[in-house]
């Protein structure tokens, strides 16, 4: 029986950290508006909300089994509290913070209206670093942390995740000097500039300089 729980903990948690990684790699594409026209928005919406929420699932799973796992050491002191496991204190601990990280996200986004939107976003935010601990956890103290697939998936994993964040930041940028174009006195759209002729000068000669 132990054995069946070592296997459910190590199959949860990977399925948990490739769900984790996609539902952050959907959300930052969704934000970057980097999703095409073949499908509408809230499509891309709803698959990064069941993501999340399978993600979240599967951590619960894995998280179960660890316990379960009598060989593993770990207890419900370990499992809540960070810097208890002996042995893999910075290890576990990650992952203990990644588990509260997403629970956090997760049941704020179902009452996403009771916040107000910084706030929400802000604790959406979390889901990055909470993303990035999920992975070192994995790394760190993962039973299959020394197989060579084990290590090509985390650094895809990676791969994916970075992509869609240059392009949520690319997407920022351009957002922010378009603002900026608009805001600036006497702009066109487009960042051009508006030429106001001098006052009382014909419009043919409104080219040509003062004092001519």
């Amino acid at each position: 029986m132990s054995d069946l729980w070592w296997y459910l903990s190590r199959s949860s948690g990977v399925v948990a950290t490739v769900l984790i990684v996609l539902a952050l790699t959907w959300g930052l594409f969704f934000k970057a508006r980097a999703t095409g026209r073949h499908r509408r928005p809230n499509w891309w919406l709803d698959l990064h909300k069941y993501l999340g929420g399978l993600a979240f699932v599967f951590t619960v799973v894995h998280v179960v089994a660890v316990y379960q796992d009598h060989l593993s050491g770990i207890g419900l002191l370990q499992i809540f509290v960070p810097m208890t496991a002996g042995g893999w204190e910075w290890g576990i601990t990650w992952g203990v913070i990644a588990t509260y990280i997403f629970a956090a996200v997760v049941f704020t986004s179902w009452p996403k209206k009771r916040f107000s939107r910084r706030s929400w976003l802000a604790v959406h935010l979390l889901s990055v670093p909470g993303a990035l601990m999920a992975a070192t956890h994995a790394w760190m103290v993962g039973s299959s942390r020394g197989g060579l697939w084990f290590q090509i998936l985390l650094a895809l994993m990676a791969g994916l995740a970075v992509y869609p964040a240059v392009l949520r930041i690319g997407a920022a940028i351009h957002k922010r000097r378009r603002k900026r174009a608009r805001d600036t006195p006497g702009s066109l759209p487009g960042g051009r500039s508006h030429h106001v002729p001098v006052a009382g000068r014909p419009a043919h000669d409104r080219n040509q300089p003062v004092g001519v």
